[in-house]
């Protein structure tokens, strides 16, 4: 395997560039990379965006303007893991703004269709706890909500 790890290629509808540049703007540790352009060979008309090379948050991305065949689904999300609260409501808040839509225990769309998970880091361990009980609840508790509160959470895995 090559020493540059794994690239996850997003397909879009034409948007491939506009996204790039959407999630540059949503995480840290972001740029854009290559563009490549379609030429006289196609496959589109000749200087049209076909990819978009792009880092969010260290992690590389290929945005494809692959055209409508194919469309995002809740089969694939992607994680982020953050460290407070504050981060928790930043992400939710970018990534549901502008025809993003929130969904259950920490799940979104963003407007592409991406499905992003909004995950507290102690929030694993919280309801992979050895207690049962204090996993139970934090797990209830986290089934109730959207966007996650880790306040809330932290107060049902310690019964209150």
């Amino acid at each position: 395997m090559a020493t540059q790890g794994f690239t996850t290629c997003l397909w879009f509808d034409g948007t491939a560039e506009e996204a790039a540049h959407y999630y540059v703007s949503v995480f840290k540790n972001s740029s854009i990379g290559r563009i490549g352009r379609s030429n006289e060979a196609g496959p589109g008309p000749a200087g049209s965006v076909v990819t978009v090379e792009f880092t969010a948050d260290g992690h590389r991305f290929l945005a494809l303007n692959g055209g409508p065949q194919f469309t995002f689904n809740e089969s694939i999300s992607f994680q982020i893991h953050c460290a407070d609260q504050r981060e928790v409501d930043h992400y939710w808040t970018r990534l549901t703004d502008d025809g993003g839509e929130p969904g259950p225990c920490g799940w979104l769309k963003d407007k592409y269709g991406v499905s992003w998970q909004v995950v507290p880091d102690e929030l694993i361990d919280m309801i992979t706890d050895p207690d049962q009980e204090k996993a139970a609840r934090t797990t209830r508790a986290m089934l109730s909500m959207g966007k996650l509160d880790i306040a809330a959470l932290k107060r049902a895995h310690a019964g209150e």
